[in-house]
């Protein structure tokens, strides 16, 4: 399958991205709702048919990882590619499907960041990761302070006050 998009004043060729999970999130949080994932702790264990424990050596040297996964539980029939009220919040002002973080994305990608307890074996042992149990993960990263945003970071008041319980 493939489509075209307009890049300028030519046509590109878009072909599909496969990936194959490298881990899966086992325990935390089985619900899927927004808030209070500070304190939910999680084991993301890396596919044992892939990995072998050397792909997290050093890893544990880190406090915390950057964590991309899918979004599995959204129906396609959810997916949003317009606009919408965050959280269907009325009081908050029609936004773009990228200018949010919602789970109803296009390509159902969820990035998150996360504490690193502690590496064993091919479990990481994690908090603060919102991906529900069972979530495929698609990449690990460890986080360094180096890829935070340089300079001061905006950011309009309703995305505040929606992240206020969030973490």
């Amino acid at each position: 399958m493939r489509d075209q998009i307009q890049n300028g004043d030519h046509d590109v060729d878009v072909q599909p991205v496969l990936s194959r999970p490298v881990a899966q999130v086992r325990g935390g949080r089985e619900d899927v709702f927004d808030d209070a994932w500070n304190g939910v702790e999680a084991v993301i264990r890396l596919d044992a048919a892939q990995f072998t424990e050397e792909a997290l050596y050093g890893l544990d040297a880190f406090s915390h990882l950057e964590v991309v996964f899918h979004f599995d539980r959204v129906p396609v029939e959810k997916i949003e590619t317009g606009a919408r009220h965050p959280r269907g919040n009325k009081d908050w002002p029609l936004i773009g499907i990228f200018a949010q973080r919602g789970k109803n994305r296009p390509n159902r990608l969820g990035v998150s960041r996360c504490r690193l307890h502690r590496v064993d074996g091919l479990d990481l042992h994690v908090s603060g990761l919102d991906a529900v149990a069972g979530s495929p993960v698609l990449d690990i990263k460890p986080y360094m302070a180096e890829f935070a945003p340089r300079g001061e970071v905006r950011q309009p008041k309703w995305s505040t006050e929606i992240m206020r319980d969030y973490y």
